[in-house]
């Protein structure tokens, strides 16, 4: 075994499966839309997870103070203000500050995609009006609610938290 330091006030790494074959771990945020936290950053304010999709539609409107970086695992996607589609195997990288509505196609059964998000999401309007957010902190407590609720406990989230 090769010697490997780590500094005691490292936190631990993480290593998990990232699609589970327990459905109680997708924590659920809309109807037909789940997400499944990989990583919740309270230091920094942000998050990586997995989005699962299994609808057709706008799924939200919305923008980020900071970057976004995406992943295509299953199915396909796209913003409604670009012609550009995020088909599986697609990266996509999103500016901060930039409106973007998500919509997935009529015949994609299911979509999965890997977010790494900074910041928030700032939720708006047509008129891009604000009217809601989620930050690494929400996202922490609908893991937590949703865990308790499934039997999993509350602090199921904790291994996330970093």
């Amino acid at each position: 075994m090769p010697y490997v330091s780590v500094h005691p006030m490292s936190p631990p790494e993480i290593v998990t499966t990232a699609l589970p074959d327990d459905e109680r771990i997708w924590v659920p945020q809309a109807p037909d839309v789940w997400f499944r936290p990989l990583m919740l950053n309270t230091l920094q304010g942000g998050w990586c997870n997995l989005l699962r999709v299994r609808r057709a539609g706008v799924l939200s409107r919305h923008r980020h103070p900071g970057p976004v970086h995406g992943y295509v695992i299953k199915g396909r996607w796209r913003y409604l203000e670009h012609d550009w589609v995020a088909t599986e195997g697609s990266y996509v990288f999103e500016p901060p500050g930039e409106t973007h509505t998500l919509t997935v196609p009529d015949d994609v059964e299911e979509m999965i995609t890997f977010f790494n998000i900074s910041g928030c999401m700032y939720y708006v309007d047509e008129d891009g009006k604000h009217t809601g957010f989620e930050d690494v902190f929400t996202k922490i407590d609908m893991c937590a609610d949703h865990y308790e609720k499934v039997g999993l406990g509350r602090d199921f989230v904790r291994q996330f938290v970093r």
